[in-house]
């Protein structure tokens, strides 16, 4: 009742100044509508989001109304028009676009492989690096290489850095041999001493002598003896590596300098220098020398020889692709189907060892 009475008396009061003033009102009464609706809707919508065309529409329409009633009129605060403004002429003075496109982008496979060689071939510069793309049919500019090399940190210079010991020792595994002793202590506590030694190219293992009193004499009859025996091969060898034992005396290394070989001296209590036969010594004592009792320099030498054999003929090496010294001279053995051929097992030093063969 009372809503229907404000009702009523609001009407009044609107449509009396149209009749009295004769004016047409369907304009403004559309205005305060719409007034009203906008009002209606920033209480429902806490941002709207205009498009650049409203934004321009807004911009244009602000000149045509006195600035104090903007707050009255428009959805917005002065500021924001001003800002909209601002943009407008910062994108019309705004060239970066209009710019001619510079050199394309470096495909991720190219760089990718630019950054593969450099790892693979440390002596190469950027220049070098770029001649091998060139002659593989990819044509790009030297100044390209050297870009893509120095984002990722790597000096273009030729010269950016030696090769790692593993590809050193690779390298030059096919002209080293390496000897050592290795100790052992008897059933009745008596220390005897084994001469060995490894080839770092094929890792072939020798046992050059056996005796419990390493001396200087000693050790270079073995050396010659060593020499001498007519199955031993070493044409290519152009090191010796040893360590710095009182065994090892002038006359050991001569023997070895007469037959054009280097002797290389390792840093005092440096193992790691003679890495390959400190391994190889491990593992005669892992796989032999920690799982049976010695009696004696005799028993030691026939033991010794003996295991060699099997590490020479038949023991797998992760370095040689999982074969033995003998198969990879010989080259790998031809595949074969298990289920139609047999398989014996060879007891090696009593059962210490297992060796398998096919069987005939």
């Amino acid at each position: 009742m009372i809503l229907s009475t404000v009702y009523a008396v609001t009407r009044r009061l609107l449509s009396l100044p149209a009749v009295l003033l004769r004016r047409d009102v369907t304009r403004d009464a559309e205005l305060l509508v719409l007034r009203h609706e906008n009002a209606v809707l920033r209480r429902q919508v806490p941002r709207v989001r205009y498009e650049p065309a409203d934004r321009l529409w807004f911009a244009a329409l602000s000149h045509l109304i006195p600035r104090r009633r903007w707050p009255q009129v428009f959805p917005m605060t002065p500021s924001t028009l001003l800002v909209w403004h601002r943009k407008l002429v910062a994108k019309k003075w705004d060239y970066s676009q209009r710019r001619r496109s510079g050199r394309p982008p470096t495909a991720a496979a190219v760089k990718a492989l630019v950054l593969r060689v450099a790892a693979e071939n440390p002596g190469w510069g950027h220049r070098r690096i770029h001649g091998e793309l060139t002659r593989l049919g990819h044509k790009m500019a030297a100044s390209t290489v050297w870009n893509i090399l120095n984002q990722a940190g790597i000096d273009p210079a030729p010269r950016r850095t030696g090769p790692t010991w593993r590809q050193f020792l690779a390298a030059q595994a096919e002209h080293i041999i390496a000897v050592d002793f290795l100790h052992v202590d008897t059933i009745n506590l008596k220390r005897i001493y084994a001469l060995v030694m490894l080839e770092h190219g094929s890792r072939r293992a020798h046992l050059l002598g056996v005796t419990a009193n390493p001396t200087g004499p000693w050790t270079t009859q073995a050396a010659r003896n060593f020499l001498m025996d007519t199955g031993t091969n070493i044409a290519g060898i152009k090191f010796l590596i040893r360590d710095r034992g009182g065994q090892y005396t002038d006359a050991f290394d001569a023997v070895f300098t007469d037959a054009g070989l280097r002797v290389l001296k390792s840093p005092p209590q440096a193992p790691k220098a003679n890495a390959h036969c400190e391994r190889f010594i491990g593992t005669l004592h892992r796989e032999l020398l920690d799982r049976t009792l010695i009696l004696n320099e005799r028993h030691l030498h026939r033991i010794l020889s003996r295991y060699l054999e099997h590490y020479n003929g038949h023991r797998p090496h992760r370095a040689l692709s999982q074969l033995c010294p003998s198969q990879d001279e010989a080259g790998p053995p031809h595949a074969i189907d298990l289920a139609e051929h047999r398989v014996h097992r060879v007891a090696v030093l009593g059962g210490l060892i297992n060796e398998y063969r096919i069987a005939s």
